[in-house]
């Protein structure tokens, strides 16, 4: 949903900074763990019980987990060891941001808050999941209106934007059960219209988000 506009928008700024940490000699996995470092601190302050701050800190989180597979390519260093390094990375990523904000509201006794944080965490862990069990049968599930860029857009919204947490945590779960259904039906019907032989005996292509 924000992916193609952002495609179109920050072209040319995304091929300069990659340029940049090309010419500069960084590597893949460097940028895959400054972004899972940079969700710990942003776990940590939510546990504090600051919004603002690891709001804003999202901004570079995403933004070094955009690059890490562009870097990939451009260095021909492009593996499955570094798929499979950032498809888990990203996972415990997001089941820290989410934990602990789901952990703070707790102890706010914000119980709407705190249970929709939890069901936008458990959705967004199926959407992965999903799309893994599809690639294991030889299925690309991309689709969905909520995927991973679409969660870090709208939880910094959600976590800047006075008042905006609660709506924000709803259309996380609303958009994010859509996704799920989505992506469900479309491995469903895949399935059923492919040959009886060829069911089942895919691999894997790339990390799930």
């Amino acid at each position: 949903m924000i992916a193609p506009v952002f495609r179109v928008i920050f072209a040319w700024p995304y091929r300069m900074v990659l340029l940049g940490l090309y010419r500069a000699g960084v590597r893949p996995w460097q940028l895959t763990l400054a972004s899972f470092a940079n969700n710990v601190v942003v776990g940590w302050l939510l546990l504090t019980g600051r919004r603002f701050l690891p709001g804003i800190l999202l901004l570079p989180a995403g933004l070094l987990d955009i690059f890490d597979g562009g870097v990939a390519r451009l260095r021909h260093e492009d593996s499955r060891a570094g798929a499979f390094l950032d498809s888990v990375t990203d996972r415990l990523s997001d089941a820290i941001v989410f934990g602990c904000l789901f952990w703070s509201l707790s102890e706010q006794h914000l119980r709407l808050q705190a249970g929709l944080c939890m069901s936008a965490l458990v959705i967004s862990l199926s959407v992965s999941h999903l799309r893994a069990e599809g690639e294991a049968l030889g299925l690309t599930l991309s689709e969905g209106v909520m995927q991973r860029l679409e969660r870090y857009v709208v939880l910094m919204v959600g976590l800047t934007a006075p008042g905006g947490l609660l709506p924000v945590l709803a259309i996380l779960t609303g958009l994010g059960a859509v996704t799920v259904a989505q992506r469900g039906w479309s491995a469903v019907t895949r399935l059923a219209a492919a040959p009886a032989g060829r069911k089942g005996t895919g691999t894997s292509s790339g990390p799930p988000t």
